[in-house]
């Protein structure tokens, strides 16, 4: 099961809280953060990477982007984040060569975080964190899930997307569950398909159980 090797004098656990697009790990995430956890957002430090790396990114796409006749830099001079996000979810390659830049950082400002809150419980909102080698250390994952149909018409509606965008998308996330499962800490599938407060006892439940037989010493939930 989950340890730390690397972090050996934390108390507190650490997890991951993940799943498909638009499945409901922002609404999982704040559910943990209700109960008194102190979350970080990969996609947010992910996006801060783009930011220190941004010459890099332009270098490494600018081929492709002149192809498919697209900016990468907008009238201000920030990157173009959908214009990256529709070559890298369009090739396999430009997609595996993007994470090879961005992870390692990413990884490391993780783990960062996880350093100056290691008197708390912590959790990781991250859909891929499997790529990195933090998922090793996490003590558990709760991959938030619901039927592809219920999380295109979310997407849809949130996003403002046409379907093909976002089935797109949907095809690079493709038997991610598999790939948590093969990780080092304890996985759990929590369906979420109908109200939110229905996620909330879900999580709360399967959570309670969870620390009780791990011995974790937090407050009754």
């Amino acid at each position: 099961m989950g340890g730390f090797p690397l972090m050996k004098d934390r108390t507190y656990p650490v997890v991951c809280v993940t799943g498909p697009m638009a499945a409901g790990k922002n609404l999982a995430a704040a559910i943990f953060e209700k109960m008194g956890w102190v979350s970080i957002d990969a996609d947010i430090v992910a996006h801060q990477v783009l930011d220190i790396v941004k010459d890099q990114v332009v270098a490494l796409h600018q081929e492709k982007a002149q192809a498919l006749g697209l900016n990468l830099l907008s009238e201000d001079g920030r990157l173009n984040r959908k214009a990256i996000a529709q070559i890298v979810f369009s090739d396999k390659e430009a997609l595996e060569k993007h994470e090879a830049l961005l992870f390692p950082m990413i990884d490391t400002l993780l783990r960062d975080f996880i350093e100056k809150n290691k008197e708390k419980p912590v959790v990781i909102n991250a859909t891929v964190l499997y790529k990195v080698p933090l998922i090793h250390e996490m003590d558990a994952v709760f991959f938030i899930d619901a039927p592809r149909c219920l999380r295109l018409l979310r997407a849809m509606k949130r996003d403002k997307r046409s379907a093909k965008e976002i089935l797109q998308r949907f095809s690079s996330q493709k038997n991610i569950f598999a790939k948590y499962k093969i990780s080092n800490a304890d996985t759990c599938r929590v369906w979420n398909i109908s109200f939110p407060w229905i996620l909330e006892y879900k999580i709360r439940r399967i959570l309670k159980l969870w620390i009780r037989k791990k011995h974790y010493g937090l407050s009754p939930l």
